[in-house]
């Protein structure tokens, strides 16, 4: 399969995958998650990590299923997206090591501060989603292939509707996003929205000192 001039690993799991994030996503959303799986195919080339394809192809297309109406559920998104991912894997009978890769990839890619220093495919990925996201490692993608990335799927508006999906996250689940960066989306955006602070916590725990 090839997108954007980028060859991409062609399976029968990635194609499902695929039909699965468009036909639970919005389109400005299909759009950032192809757009992410690119961008990792890409930062994988260059680098030569050794990374199993399939699985990050399906940990990129499948990352944000929790913002979507039909895998939204109780905890936070990215958790909410991993236990999909997860669902959708053991459909397929993948390993369970390789679907806690996965998991770990989904659910640490807004958290470069942990992944970053996980496996390759769990760093990869959250460069991946963040260089779409804020422009993240950018510098790695060679200029040619950026703007055919961008060509094949447009932005269409991405940080208004993404800053939208992360606001109704804070309004309708706030208690999942007071550890996390929804919280600043919460704080600036959402009217009413409160959230506890470090300090707050660690004075009212039900301790004498």
């Amino acid at each position: 399969m090839k997108l954007a001039g980028i060859e991409l690993v062609d399976t029968a799991l990635v194609r499902e995958a695929m039909d699965l994030a468009k036909s639970a996503s919005e389109p400005f959303l299909y759009s950032h998650i192809m757009r992410s799986w690119l961008f990792a195919t890409v930062l994988v080339e260059n680098t030569r990590s050794t990374v199993n394809p399939e699985l990050l192809a399906v940990a990129t297309l499948l990352h944000d299923l929790g913002l979507t109406e039909r895998f939204a559920a109780d905890a936070r998104f990215e958790v909410d997206g991993a236990n999909a991912a997860k669902s959708f894997l053991q459909q397929h009978g993948v390993p369970e090591e390789q679907i806690r890769l996965v998991w770990d990839a989904i659910v640490l890619h807004s958290t470069g501060s942990i992944a970053l220093h996980k496996e390759p495919i769990v760093a990869v990925t959250f460069e991946a989603i963040q260089a779409d996201a804020i422009g993240w490692s950018l510098d790695r993608i060679p200029g040619n292939q950026l703007q055919a990335i961008l060509t094949e799927f447009p932005r269409m508006e991405m940080k208004k509707k993404i800053t939208a999906c992360f606001c109704r996250q804070a309004r309708e689940k706030p208690g999942t996003t007071y550890d996390n960066t929804l919280r600043d989306f919460g704080l600036r955006f959402v009217e009413g929205y409160t959230a506890p602070s470090g300090p707050e916590l660690i004075a009212n725990a039900p301790f004498a000192e």
